[in-house]
């Protein structure tokens, strides 16, 4: 049985299970992404079950998983259990044609909550998420939103995802500067091929107490171990009709490589390897699982017990690492030897 691990949201007093569970899969029927939403209520129910009775106290959805079906599902399959979950949404894409109803403006701020209270039939949510950017409305007028709805208390905390590093620190400043409750969460890609936020996104965060929610840990299944990364048109999975996150197969080969090394090592999957990779990094790392089937979900569970050694990190790190942009490379070139020195 696993014995689930948990850690702080960022830099707040709300602790969660470090593996949580997505409802991007839940559906009541729709052809919404066809190969990603299938997973209808009876399974959904198992699911979150399941999840509750492991340990996982965590629950990810968005308004347009489905076009809010996901939120439906969830809010049913926690009736009654309300108060073991922490339930993160988010918001942000168009929902219509009608012109302001996508964005982060406070008119749609407020009725995108609304909405989703109604949804997931709560009187608050936990975390509340920035889907993307809106370069449309003045970042004042969203954070002065969000803080009113905080005080309301229809939202207790609140993060970001797919932002730049500049626009979040810019708003994590602005927070601070005008006593609002600042952002404690960042749902962004990351996995052992995909790793972008190392270079900026991730620094931020540990200066600034924002815990990483970590989206795509096995990069869309390739890092389950059941795609030749050479060919995968001719797998079994959605990847098979395309890559939407365009991985280097060269880079994906070899870091299949040494997680494969890792997972026989400790007995487990080649998937549960790639997820610890994530939550092994840092203590507030946590890892967001996409589950299409229950055997997956108990596979992802059980990455939270495993602990890889320091040599098995640098091996999966060396496998794909991102390119040293400057300044990062003029920074560690630079480094004052004798100050590093005298201070190590």
């Amino acid at each position: 049985m696993t014995e689930m691990t948990y850690t702080r949201l960022g830099n707040s007093g709300l602790v969660v299970s470090r593996v949580l569970l997505g409802t991007m899969t839940f559906t009541h029927g729709s052809d919404w992404i066809p190969g990603v939403a299938k997973v209808g209520m009876d399974d959904a129910q198992r699911m979150v079950d399941l999840a509750l009775d492991r340990g996982v106290n965590f629950f990810d959805s968005a308004d347009d998983y489905t076009g809010g079906e996901a939120e439906d599902i969830l809010g049913k399959a926690l009736k009654g259990k309300r108060d073991q979950a922490v339930v993160c949404t988010k918001f942000g894409f168009r929902q219509s044609d009608r012109l302001n109803n996508a964005g982060l403006s406070r008119g749609h701020i407020i009725a995108s909550v609304e909405s989703s209270l109604r949804r997931l039939g709560t009187d608050w949510i936990d975390l509340l998420v920035l889907h993307k950017t809106d370069f449309t409305t003045p970042m004042e007028e969203t954070l002065r939103t969000l803080q009113t709805l905080i005080d309301a208390g229809k939202v207790r905390h609140i993060g970001v995802s797919n932002w730049p590093a500049w626009q979040l620190a810019r708003a994590i400043q602005f927070q601070r500067d005008n006593g609002l409750q600042q952002f404690v969460a960042g749902q962004y890609l990351y996995n052992a091929v995909c790793r972008d936020i190392e270079v900026d996104v991730l620094k931020l965060g540990k200066e600034m107490g924002v815990g990483l929610m970590a989206w795509s840990p096995l990069s869309g299944g390739l890092l389950s171990g059941k795609y030749d990364p050479a060919d995968l048109e001719n797998g079994k999975g959605r990847l098979s009709e395309g890559d939407f996150l365009q991985v280097s197969p060269q880079q994906a080969s070899a870091a299949l490589a040494a997680l494969n090394t890792a997972a026989e090592a400790h007995g487990a999957t080649t998937a549960q390897a790639a997820q610890a990779w994530i939550l092994n990094k840092r203590r507030d790392h946590t890892v967001i699982l996409g589950a299409s089937k229950i055997s997956q979900l108990e596979t992802g569970i059980g990455a939270a017990n495993v602990t890889l050694s320091d040599a098995e990190m640098a091996a999966i790190d060396a496998a794909a690492a991102p390119a040293r942009r400057y300044p990062e490379w003029f920074d560690d070139m630079m480094t004052d030897e004798q100050f590093a020195k005298v201070l190590s």
